[in-house]
């Protein structure tokens, strides 16, 4: 189990960096759930992969975490003035999007792909700093929306436009990096 965590460290890391956006606060949360299964590994019970497992315990460091920051500090939140060029470039004078999402097959064996979550991971990276931090607290995290306006001290419109903003970039990103590279049903 020791080296299995070892080769799943570094994509923990990643992933927590990303969302915590300080690098030894993501060690540490980081060390404290690969901790935790090497304290009782009698808990893994291998009903998901050890990937899931790790992640799951991860996921609740990391709300702990932004619990503990949010009563020793408050967050920074600047809009992004760039942001509205970027979206007003995906949408014609009707309000209509320019491209229509292409047809990704079907959604439960991409998800099954590994590479996938690669690619999303990537995506993910991709976003600015807030917009991603924000999509995780709500999509991974699972907090809800007043949870992570009280945590970013923002407003609930600033909070759906983010979430909105979040989506449309990750939808364009796998689109270009992902779906549209997927080969189609008929070997073309």
């Amino acid at each position: 189990m020791h080296r299995q965590l070892e080769a799943l460290r570094p994509a923990l890391l990643r992933f927590a960096i990303l969302q915590l956006r300080n690098e030894t606060l993501a060690e540490d949360v980081v060390q404290d759930a690969l901790i935790a299964v090497l304290e009782k590994p009698d808990r893994f019970a291998g009903q998901s992969s050890l990937r899931t497992y790790v992640t799951g315990i991860m996921k609740h460091k990391i709300i702990d975490a932004l619990r503990a920051a949010s009563r020793t500090r408050q967050f920074d939140v600047a809009d992004d003035e760039s942001e509205d060029d970027v979206i007003d470039a995906l949408f014609n004078a009707k309000g209509h999007t320019i491209d229509t999402a292409r047809n990704w097959g079907s959604p439960d064996a991409t998800l099954e792909q590994k590479d996938f979550f690669r690619v999303m991971e990537l995506c993910l990276e991709k976003l600015p700093s807030k917009i991603a931090r924000i999509f995780l607290m709500r999509e991974w995290l699972e907090l809800d929306t007043d949870e992570i306006c009280k945590e970013l001290d923002i407003s609930t419109s600033n909070a759906w436009v983010m979430l909105y903003r979040a989506r449309l970039r990750l939808r364009e990103c796998l689109q270009l990096n992902w779906f549209g590279n997927m080969p189609s049903a008929t070997g073309r």
